[in-house]
Order: structure tokens, then C-alpha cells, then sequence
């Protein structure tokens, strides 16, 4: 569906703000000096209107979503239909509370990330020293890739199958996807 018209009629109320438009990743993105604040784009379904730091905002209106639950830590999304949904000076409220979060720097700390274990391959490598001493030589990425492609199998023939099959690949010291890149 063709947006324009709901696009640059957001656009004109971030224009109404001291925030600068800037290309980013060939989007435009309304930013207080680098830092990206509020951007705006059309999908099939909707147009979306990202806080890049939504988690901050008091969301009284209960307007704004989390795209991707468990994924996304700070931006939220305003969605609508068609501009009829959309409250001008509410919209005008949230990005002025956005700069605002943005003066102040306020950010979450990063979660510490638990290295992914399988249980399933670390008894193969107990049972195989070589394989153990070959798999602990990949890079850190690789030794990752190797063990969310075994562990995001649901079935406990899935797994076995995958990690036989990447024995012979762990042993030359090859990542999983090293065939495809050039």
C-alpha cells in the first residue's frame, strides 16, 4: 500500500521539532545530534512510527508496541491504519517526552549473555577428545553457529543427526556455513 500521504504528514510534526532529519541505512531518521530518536515507514499492513527509545516513554495512551517481544530492547513502535487514528498533538507529546529520554541519556545496561550450551554435544566431545580440542580452536562465532543450529532442533533425532553430520566439519576446523561464503 502506498503511505505518502500518512509519511509526510508524520514527517511534517517531526519537522515541527528541533530533531534533524539524516539518512541512516537509506532511511530517514530524525536524530538530536547522532543519536537517532524517531523515525517513520510504510509496511504492507501499516505505517509505523519507531521510538528508538520507547522503553523510556510513559506510554499513558498505551499506544506503542514491541515489535519483536523478547528481541527488541529499547525501540517501540506506534502503529496505525490511516491517519485517523493518528492525534497530532499526542504524537507531538511523545517525541517531545522522546528528546527529552535522549537529554538525559538514559539507556539499559546490557544483560550479560549466557554462553548457549548443548548438553547432547558435550557428551560427543567427552566421549572424543580430538573433537573436543577441534571444536574449542573454532572461532567463538563458529562455536556459537555450530551449537544454536544443534540446539534449535525440537527433536532428539534431529539433534543427533546434525551433530553427526557436522563432526567431519568441526574436524577441518570449517564453520557451518563456510561452503556458502566466498
Amino acid at each position: 500500500m502506498n503511505w505518502n500521504e500518512e509519511i509526510t504528514f508524520i514527517e511534517s510534526i517531526f519537522d515541527q521539532t528541533e530533531l534533524v532529519p539524516q539518512i541512516k541505512w537509506g532511511t530517514k531518521v530524525y536524530c538530536l545530534g547522532n543519536a537517532k530518536v524517531v523515525a517513520v515507514g510504510g509496511f504492507k499492513n501499516y505505517v509505523a512510527i519507531w521510538f528508538y527509545k520507547g522503553v523510556f516513554l510513559k506510554d499513558s495512551n498505551n499506544v506503542l508496541i514491541n515489535a519483536q517481544e523478547g528481541k527488541t530492547k529499547l525501540l517501540r513502535q506506534w502503529r496505525l491504519t490511516s491517519l485517523d487514528e493518528l492525534d497530532s498533538n499526542l504524537l507531538a507529546q511523545y517525541i517531545n517526552e522522546a528528546i527529552e529520554v535522549e537529554r538525559k541519556g538514559l539507556t539499559l545496561e546490557p544483560q550479560e549473555v549466557k554462553p548457549l550450551e548443548s548438553t547432547l554435544f558435550n557428551s560427543y566431545m567427552t566421549n572424543d577428545q580430538i573433537l573436543a580440542k577441534a571444536f574449542k580452536t573454532l572461532t567463538p562465532y563458529k562455536q556459537k553457529e555450530y551449537i544454536e543450529h544443534f540446539e534449535h532442533a525440537k527433536q532428539e533425532k534431529t539433534k543427533i543427526s546434525r551433530i553427526e553430520k557436522a563432526i567431519p566439519l568441526i574436524l577441518e576446523a570449517k564453520g557451518l556455513n563456510d561452503k556458502y561464503k566466498k
